[in-house]
């Protein structure tokens, strides 16, 4: 995927989880929650929910955090979460999935709705811009894990499809029914990673100016703020000056 300033954007988003920390493991907890509740509580027999308890420990979630959701589950305490896709664009023309984890429709639709309305965006119909996407397993290691070199041997050797590495993060890409087994395969070879999920990646990149990069991270920080929303991905890229503009 090109994108001169790729993990520039990487760096600013990720500064943004640091300063919503509670939230993330809120979030993660109710990720934890649903995936244990919808097949087998133990992480070693189901792959989502090891999958998210990687993700949650990469991101210091406190082990009693994840111990709590587990237990929640188990004993049948949790509420019932639906998986809702939302598609839109955001100012610039950029194209965004936003993805929710819900037990109430229409206080999310409102939630997202109104981030986009307020931030330079609309809501589009189901379908309008995914096609703009495709649906891959995606593992993150920090970029202490090994040398680009080192990494690209051993996820080609893995069987993944794809990686990026840059200062911050290895990226690494599957197809979606090989996540868990390439993710496997990597964990023996490079520790446990930073996260494994299916993920949306972007066909093509958009370039944002500044004033459309502004309110784009107003509009992507409004949804993230909503307890509802797990994820948001968008095919902006943005050059070193304004990604450093935003910094």
């Amino acid at each position: 995927m090109a994108g001169h300033s790729k993990f520039k954007n990487i760096m600013y988003r990720k500064g943004a989880q640091d300063a919503k920390r509670s939230r993330l493991f809120s979030k993660l907890a109710r990720e934890i929650t649903t995936a244990a509740k919808g097949g087998n509580p133990d992480p070693a027999f189901n792959p989502r929910l090891r999958a998210v308890i990687a993700t949650a420990k990469a991101n210091s979630m406190p082990k009693e955090n994840i111990e709590r959701a587990l237990r929640k589950a188990e004993g049948n305490e949790a509420e019932t979460y639906e998986e809702i896709r939302y598609e839109g664009f955001g100012p610039g023309g950029v194209a965004l999935i936003v993805e929710a984890l819900t037990d109430n429709r229409n206080r999310t639709a409102t939630d997202v709705r109104t981030a986009f309305a307020k931030n330079g965006g609309n809501v589009g119909a189901s379908g309008s811009v995914a096609h703009q996407f495709d649906r891959l397993g995606l593992i993150t290691y920090p970029a202490s894990a090994g040398s680009p070199e080192a990494v690209f041997e051993a996820a080609l050797e893995a069987g993944a499809e794809d990686v990026e590495s840059g200062e911050d993060v290895h990226e690494i890409w599957t197809a979606p029914d090989a996540l868990h087994e390439v993710a496997k395969a990597l964990e023996a070879r490079l520790g446990e990673p930073q996260g494994a999920k299916l993920a949306w990646r972007p066909r093509t990149l958009v370039e944002v100016s500044a004033d459309d990069a502004r309110l784009l991270m107003k509009l992507i920080d409004a949804l993230e703020d909503s307890d509802d929303v797990q994820a948001v991905y968008g095919n902006h890229d943005m050059t070193d000056e304004v990604a450093d503009a935003l910094a």
